[in-house]
């Protein structure tokens, strides 16, 4: 097998061949670390590596599984981390030159389940700086590209996405506030999964956040359900975790006779043709399946987009304020910006935005009481340039300008309904490469409908990655 194979195996069949026998975690962490020193100069999705201890580790596994002994739900995979949680004695970047030094001295509930499963961390994934924009490059880290075409971001915040997508990881961690798990996953032709807030533990003061998850990526869905399944769960560590744990099954039933609600651009976002053009055939992929695919009017409009932003720059935003004073030379525009925004924004800002949200689920609450799931795309453009910078570009689609920092993605109208489990899926590939994406939206913490919706459309659609016409030419 060679190379590119192994580095591109579902996590899950590498799982089976390393119970089989037939495949050790060494040869798959060799072959991975090599495809990473390969695609390093061009991608940039990794800060810290861990190559050596990762070795040690896959030696390790691989004396369990020739034993026959108990291994865990991830036993021997590599697994990027995304380089904002903590892991003790290993260095935490947040992507920022400010904490460049930080060491952890606690590992995080999320990475220690996924350690405890046997996942090895072989690398941490790039992130903007304090994970605040929907691209990722930072002063301390430099730019990370998308594999399926360099000139542009992979998204943001995370090269989680990118390092699946170039095959250096088997699967990866991600934290989505405004889209961050979605976002990139769209733009790397992943799955992506923003579970409902409280279903996987944060590190606090975060966790209080509704607007805030972690959750996995992947290159397929049987991928993405493995990994949540390890994440999922109550932490004693974290008061806003829901009891009991959710565990997700592998196999699903056909969504023949589901009813489908379908809009396209949210009631306000501009939506880029080659967006338009892979969403619709998406949906007559759910028809094909026996679906009924009906277009809604959800009502909402450009007061849902302000509303997002103003409560990210409320409390994201003036999180990160405190370190202007001193620190801001060194900080991004972007971060500098963002905080910059948060001292500004005032309670009553805060309290308008829970209105906004208040009066959205009026009428998607409703709405999902009627069909099963409601899809829509996930970016509205399929990515803007690597090197973007919104405090100084623009962004336009459809010959309208729209706001540079979350007006090209279409995710944070559902941090702002954080209770609903949202799943992104691949769609296809815009005419410059980058592959576009849709979200399946579910009913509050009913996880499960966004899967099996999910299964299905890709079971009709096929896996990508699994051959080099499904993969970037890198």
């Amino acid at each position: 097998m060679s190379d590119l194979d192994l580095c591109y195996m579902p996590a899950s069949e590498a799982l089976r061949l390393f119970k089989a026998k037939k495949l050790s975690p060494v040869d798959l962490m060799q072959a991975t670390i090599r495809r990473a020193e390969a695609t390093k100069a061009t991608i940039n999705c990794f800060t810290f590596t861990h190559f050596d201890e990762a070795m040690n580790l896959a030696r390790k596994a691989e004396a369990k599984y020739a034993k026959g002994a108990r291994t865990g739900a991830l036993e021997g995979l590599p697994i990027g981390i995304k380089d904002e949680s903590y892991i003790k004695g290993k260095p935490t970047s947040h992507g920022s030159l400010l904490s460049k030094d930080a060491i952890g001295g606690h590992t995080s509930t999320m990475n220690e389940r996924v350690m405890k499963a046997g996942g090895i961390v072989h690398a941490r994934t790039a992130t903007p700086e304090f994970s605040c924009a929907g691209y990722t490059w930072s002063k301390r880290w430099g730019v990370t590209r998308n594999p399926w075409n360099p000139d542009y971001t992979p998204g943001g915040s995370s090269g989680s996405a990118a390092t699946l997508a170039s095959g250096t990881s088997s699967i990866a961690t991600g934290s989505d506030i405004a889209g961050s798990i979605r976002i990139p996953a769209s733009a790397c032709g992943l799955v992506g999964f923003k579970p409902p807030y409280g279903r996987n533990p944060d590190e606090p003061p975060f966790n209080l956040d509704f607007y805030c998850h972690t959750g996995p990526l992947a290159r397929n869905v049987g991928d993405t359900i493995l990994l949540q399944n390890v994440m999922a769960g109550p932490s004693p560590l974290d008061i806003a975790t829901l009891r009991p744990k959710l565990r997700l099954p592998l196999d699903y039933k056909p969504i023949k006779g589901w009813k489908i609600a379908f809009s396209m651009d949210l009631g306000s976002f501009e939506v880029h043709p080659d967006v338009r053009k892979n969403t619709l055939a998406a949906c007559d992929v759910f028809r094909s399946l026996g679906a009924t695919v009906e277009e809604v009017d959800l009502g909402w409009g450009d007061e849902v987009l302000k509303a997002g932003m103003a409560y990210l720059e409320h409390l994201f935003g003036a999180s990160l304020a405190p370190l202007l004073a001193k620190h801001g030379k060194d900080m991004t525009s972007y971060a500098r910006q963002f905080a910059q925004d948060g001292q500004k924004s005032k309670a009553t800002d805060f309290v308008a935005t829970l209105d906004v949200a208040a009066g959205m689920y009026q009428t998607l609450g409703p709405l999902l009481e009627k069909y099963d799931v409601l899809i829509c795309p996930t970016n509205a453009l399929p990515a803007v340039p690597a090197e973007f910078d919104q405090t100084k570009g623009t962004v336009e689609i459809n010959g309208e300008h729209v706001n540079p920092s979350l007006g090209w993605v279409m995710t944070t109208p559902f941090n702002m309904l954080s209770r609903c489990p949202v799943l992104s899926v691949p769609s296809g590939r815009a005419a410059n490469g980058v592959p576009t994406g849709i979200q399946i939206v579910g009913r509050t913490y009913s996880d499960a409908d966004v899967f099996r919706a999910a299964m299905a459309y890709e079971t009709a659609q096929g896996q990508w990655y699994t051959n080099a016409g499904t993969r970037p030419s890198l």
